[in-house]
């Protein structure tokens, strides 16, 4: 009996094992690939309709261009564990998310092939420009390719970077992969037929030919590339791309590996700017992702036989993005002037109701964080109120907006900060570890942050009623169970709460950490405080606190540095208290991905480390 053939996936440990494949067996490796990914992410979870759906062009490109000293550069992210695969982790992909396994998204720490990190939308062609400006000024040689999706093109970083491409004719590939539209087949096989005739170097010489031959008659050449423009627009949509300078082909069907192949082949050996418009189907390969793709855009573990099944566990715990969903509806019940904004995280910020019901009050504006907040300026200019349901990592990208469109005119313009403090899987690119920090500087502003789902609540409704400036951040998943009440009361602003009074020590929590030092005050005898406000700070209880404890610790779910523990040291040092300070918070590095409870712990943020860095600093006293 013969023995039985090795699979041509377990033969690929680099992608240049890839390439030594003949392009015949190509849709086999796909076919394995695919299925290894499905079988692979249904038993530890991850990221799962989007790498589905890159799968052939994954294969393609690392078997047409040679990485990794040709320059891959992925967009997002979350499509990138086919080509981690590929490139020597597929026996580690399992463990992807966690502790010690790979990170979710591209890595340069991690591997040579990831060649750019990336976790936010709409990087890959800034990155992509500046790598090929830097392989010309070192006289390399390297094919620089950019991979975005549809959803990247909708920040206006994407066209910044077109505009320069185009501008300085950078030798850039970059590949669309347009995952929302779908051809018929006979305009896709005219669109393929067309991209397989302009992708090829005949149809590049006779354009190059063509150039030149006209150039002596300007009102011949004006009225050739007039007709050309038009005919092009009419058949298909790259138009706009070569008015920016760059090359359009396409589109083609992405699934089609040997095409890909193809005319990769055919652009690769021009040196201008130059786009590939594919288009390719979410969860492709697995029927229920590709019906679903957003359900199962990220996964828990689950039997791919029978799909996703909804958690039969009853749970009268709702997370916060629950409270913030049923507040905003209860709200905006009462208040015609509330608008909803979000920057593409609808089912993430918990505003799929809020659409249902209000459904001309809400706007999704795609990944465009910076437009997100100064449209909310301009509604609020205008009597609106608007809340701008944001996750902590993706409001980075719109500082400048809040400052100089909200906070500087002072203006009513609430945020809901999702996500806040530690996220865990998703690692480094989405922890929502700063806000504190980068808003308690700005002027005007006041940030709250909840102890529970009922504080949250209320703190909303704070937010809302307030008329200037205001942040109310919350971490993410579920809190510690009490349950918020239906009224939609405010409460005053800048006022703590003592919730246990102590002896000697006394513990100030800022957010979800004050629930857990509970215990800790009950075993220590400490004084328990709730600040509530990191700005403003209830400065007179703060006094009264420092003049009557030995010790004060300070704790928050945001990095030490510029926090609300600083805010406590800024508050006495000016009022020349000497209290012993001990601020404890998320550490002055950027956390590896792995579950919130081990990212706590490893901060010293759950009962166990609290205890011992408030024995230790006794100690040193």
């Amino acid at each position: 009996m013969s023995a039985s053939k090795t699979p041509l996936l377990e033969q690929i440990s680099l992608p240049a094992d890839l390439r030594a494949m003949p392009i015949s067996q190509l849709e086999s490796v796909c076919e394995e690939l695919r299925t290894f990914l499905i079988d692979t992410v249904a038993s530890c979870g991850g990221h799962f309709a989007a790498g589905l759906g890159v799968i052939e062009l994954t294969v393609a490109l690392h078997y047409v261009f040679d990485t990794p000293d040709d320059l891959l550069i992925w967009d997002v992210g979350h499509q990138c564990y086919p080509h981690k695969i590929l490139s020597n982790r597929r026996e580690q992909i399992s463990q992807i998310r966690t502790r010690r396994g790979p990170a979710p998204f591209p890595k340069r720490l991690e591997s040579r092939y990831d060649t750019f990190g990336v976790g936010h939308a709409s990087t890959s062609m800034s990155a992509a420009v500046g790598m090929a400006i830097a392989q010309k000024l070192l006289n390399k040689k390297s094919k620089v390719v950019a991979v975005i999706g549809d959803g990247g093109m909708t920040a206006g970083m994407a066209y910044e970077a077109m505009n320069h491409i185009g501008s300085i004719g950078s030798d850039v590939i970059i590949v669309l992969n347009d995952n929302e539209m779908s051809i018929s087949d006979n305009v896709g096989a005219i669109s393929n037929y067309l991209t397989k005739i302009i992708s090829s170097p005949l149809y590049t010489n006779i354009k190059q030919s063509g150039k030149k031959l006209l150039k002596p008659m300007p009102s011949v050449q004006k009225l050739a590339k007039n007709t050309k423009e038009h005919l092009k627009g009419m058949i298909v949509p790259g138009t706009f791309f070569e008015e920016l300078g760059i090359s359009y082909y396409g589109p083609i069907d992405g699934h089609n590996v040997k095409q890909l192949v193809q005319t990769l082949n055919n652009i690769k050996q021009n040196n201008v700017p130059r786009l590939l418009h594919i288009v390719t189907r979410k969860g492709k390969g697995y029927q229920r992702a590709e019906q679903k793709p957003t359900k199962y855009h990220a996964v828990s573990p689950f039997n791919p036989n029978i799909g996703l099944q909804k958690n039969t566990k009853t749970s009268t715990t709702p997370s916060y993005t629950d409270i913030f969903s049923r507040w905003i509806c209860d709200m905006a019940a009462q208040d015609e002037r509330l608008v909803a904004i979000t920057p593409a995280m609808r089912e993430g910020s918990g505003l799929v109701a809020f659409q249902k019901h209000f459904p001309e009050r809400y706007f999704d504006v795609g990944i465009a964080e910076q437009h997100a907040l100064t449209l909310a300026a301009g509604l609020a200019c205008q009597g609106m109120k608007p809340v701008v349901a944001i996750y902590s990592t993706f409001l980075q990208r719109a500082y400048d907006q809040f400052i100089h469109d909200i906070a500087i005119q002072d203006l009513a313009v609430m945020l809901a900060i999702d996500r806040a403090g530690v996220v865990g899987p998703d690692g480094q690119t989405h922890a929502g570890s700063f806000d504190l920090s980068f808003l308690r500087c700005i002027p005007n502003t006041v940030i709250m942050t909840p102890i529970n789902e009922r504080m949250t609540r209320r703190m909303l409704s704070t937010a809302y009623h307030h008329n200037h400036p205001s942040a109310v951040r919350y971490p993410r998943g579920r809190g510690p169970g009490v349950l918020p009440e239906d009224n939609l009361e405010p409460i005053a602003i800048g006022k703590a709460e003592i919730i246990k009074q102590g002896k000697e020590i006394a513990l100030l929590g800022f957010g979800s950490p004050t629930h857990v030092a509970m215990s800790i005050a009950d075993k220590w005898n400490a004084t328990l405080v709730d600040m509530r406000f990191v700005k403003p700070l209830d400065q007179n209880l703060l006094i009264e606190i420092a003049n009557s404890h030995s010790y004060i610790v300070t704790l928050e779910d945001n990095v030490r540095i510029g926090g609300g523990g600083s805010a406590v040291l800024e508050c006495l040092a000016t009022n020349k208290i000497s209290t012993q300070v001990l601020t404890l918070g998320l550490p002055d590095y950027f956390q590896e991905h792995g579950t919130r409870e081990e990212l706590l712990a490893e901060a010293a943020l759950d009962v166990s480390g609290i205890e011992k860095a408030i024995e230790s600093f006794i100690e040193k006293a």
